[in-house]
């Protein structure tokens, strides 16, 4: 697959604890949470793990969930270690491209989204307290964007001493585009705008349109994107 990247501090935040994973087929973006450098080192400790955990190794789903388990418990042990630390944790969602087929794995509110045949379609699932309440039908998707706990997520890297992420196996098809990115993008820019420009510009001019969409709406977080296209 082809791919571009963008990451960027944003409006508000002093650091940027966004991580871009970028190595062994593997294409992903980690967003650190926790204290002053806490979830910088979250975010990259966890996308370094991983790149090097699937060296070698054929893209199947249990693989990349096992490997996700055992970093988290790295992850976590390090907190527990390091005062400094404590809390600190961070979302993955990630891609894992084989011949015919790509892997997802994912845990926290970073996202992925398949472009195909012109219709964008969110395959992750939010592990995030509002998220669950609106699959629930307690709250409307606007009532969640206002609510008290819309940032608070269920799911995490490193905050526990066990984790499990959510895998799936897709097909490859010619043309399709991902975008997998922080919820600085999504908490920005609404859907309907992030398939505007995935449809409608190359991998290089969609990835600064949507940075600069993010950051011109506020860019109240750290801002990371990765888009991929399948050769035709």
């Amino acid at each position: 697959m082809k791919w571009v990247s963008r990451t960027h501090v944003g409006n508000v935040r002093p650091t940027n604890q966004d991580t871009i994973i970028l190595s062994q087929n593997l294409y992903g973006v980690a967003d650190g949470m926790g204290g002053h450098l806490a979830g910088d080192i979250a975010s990259r400790m966890t996308g370094e793990l991983l790149t090097a955990s699937v060296v070698g190794l054929e893209p199947r789903t249990d693989t990349l969930a096992e490997c996700i388990r055992q970093i988290n418990a790295q992850v976590f042990a390090r907190q527990k270690e390091d005062e400094a630390l404590r809390g600190m944790g961070t979302t993955l969602t990630v891609l894992w491209e084989g011949e015919e087929n790509v892997c997802l794995a994912h845990i926290g509110d970073s996202r992925a989204y398949l472009l195909r045949d012109g219709e964008l379609k969110q395959v992750s699932q939010d592990h995030s307290v509002v998220a669950e309440m609106m699959r629930e039908g307690l709250i409307t998707e606007e009532e969640a964007a206002r609510h008290p706990y819309r940032h608070m997520i269920t799911r995490a890297i490193g905050t526990d001493p066990e984790v499990e992420p959510d895998v799936h196996i897709l097909d490859k098809q010619p043309g399709d585009r991902w975008l997998i990115c922080s919820d600085g993008l999504t908490n920005c820019v609404p859907d309907s705008m992030l398939a505007d420009t995935l449809t409608e510009n190359s991998l290089q001019d969609a990835a600064d349109q949507l940075l600069q969409l993010a950051l011109t709406r506020g860019g109240q977080d750290n801002i990371t994107l990765v888009i991929t296209e399948v050769a035709p």
